[in-house]
């Protein structure tokens, strides 16, 4: 079974705690993507579960089975490496066939392991060659075809696209999704990069220094972040924040130059008591330019830069003394210097209270 459990994990490196009481439960089948930034422990985690990180308090379970102690051979997983990890002097057919045949398998029953999966990943054509003649998309479907003869329930990636450029990220993002949608095994997949996580994952944990901050669907981590961390990490370019002070429960929110904001149809408006210190998150694209809100309210800005990226535009520009961004359709003609009026609907943003950075 592709049932995974990490229960009460801690990790240290000497003095240093990587990882502190860190729970986790992955359902069969699932695509589950650990995504943050580099030092949030998450190849750490990713290493725990394989076997080739000790732990140094806490279980990892697999299926019915507890392999805290468990060495990465009897785990039942398979690993993808970013660095690839394939013997240079051997041909794809033998990379493939190496580990099964130190393991004194039966020829036929590699034969076949390792027909599959070339029929699966499409490498007939570059079976007999050695990692120094193919591409850098080539070697990592190989690297994944090595662990897919393994026929094992759970998959684990480290990061297997970060070395490869953009197009070929793209194009072997799309085939990882068509393979695990093929197997319907269980994969865990390790990535700072958004975009591979937001279109990857059934769920996505997003960590921070060791802890999970959110553990949920990518559309619910994007529109409903747990926290401001979340908020401020997953999106690009990054959640707007204002910060204010609630003015009338549940109601409206003064900036500290006086503005006033609407928060009326917030979800959470019945948690916004009076002189409550928050900032309001507000993603690119969900403000109203030169439109009316939900409130009829609107706030001063100047455009500052406009970047074209083709199919949008993203425009920045001053609110008071602070920063925003604004994503538009392209060909929408705003230039530096312009002035605008910016709105939103409350009921589509967030709200984070100053002092501990949840979510209201």
């Amino acid at each position: 079974m592709g049932v995974v459990k990490a229960n009460n994990v801690s990790v240290a490196f000497g003095a240093v705690k990587v990882i502190e009481n860190l729970n986790l439960d992955i359902k069969e089948g699932e695509f589950v993507v650990l995504l943050g930034s580099s030092g949030c422990g998450k190849s750490t985690l990713l290493n725990c579960i394989a076997g080739l990180q000790e732990i140094a308090d806490g279980e990892i379970w697999i299926g019915d089975d507890n392999v805290t102690w468990a060495e990465p051979k009897d785990r039942g997983v398979g690993m993808v490496f970013q660095s690839y990890a394939l013997y240079p002097r051997m041909t794809v057919r033998e990379n493939l066939s190496f580990g099964l045949r130190m393991a004194k398998m039966p020829k036929a029953e590699i034969e076949k392991r390792v027909a599959r999966a070339v029929s699966i990943l499409q490498i007939e054509k570059l079976l007999d060659r050695r990692p120094a003649e193919l591409s850098g998309g080539q070697r990592q479907r190989v690297a994944i075809g090595r662990a897919l003869v393994r026929d094992v329930d759970v998959f684990l990636f480290d990061e297997p696209l970060s070395n490869l450029d953009a197009k070929l990220r793209t194009e072997l993002r799309v085939e990882i999704k068509k393979l695990h949608q093929q197997l319907g095994s269980t994969m865990i997949y390790v990535t700072h990069d958004q975009i591979e996580a937001m279109t990857l994952a059934d769920r996505i944990a997003v960590m921070n220094k060791g802890i999970i901050q959110q553990f949920a669907a990518p559309k619910q981590v994007y529109t409903r972040p747990a926290n401001r961390f979340v908020a401020g990490f997953v999106g690009s370019p990054s959640m707007n924040f204002i910060k204010a002070t609630v003015s009338d429960a549940g109601q409206d929110a003064k900036t500290a130059d006086g503005r006033s904001i609407s928060l009326k149809g917030y979800e959470g408006g019945d948690r916004l008591a009076a002189g409550k210190q928050i900032e309001i998150g507000i993603r690119p694209e969900q403000w109203i330019i030169d439109g009316q809100s939900a409130s009829g309210q609107a706030l001063d800005a100047q455009v500052t830069v406009v970047e074209n990226t083709g199919a949008e535009s993203l425009i920045w520009a001053k609110v008071g003394d602070e920063t925003v961004s604004v994503k538009v359709a392209d060909d929408t003609g705003y230039h530096e210097g312009q002035k605008l009026r910016l709105s939103f609907n409350p009921a589509f943003v967030s709200v984070f209270d100053t002092s501990s950075g949840e979510r209201v």
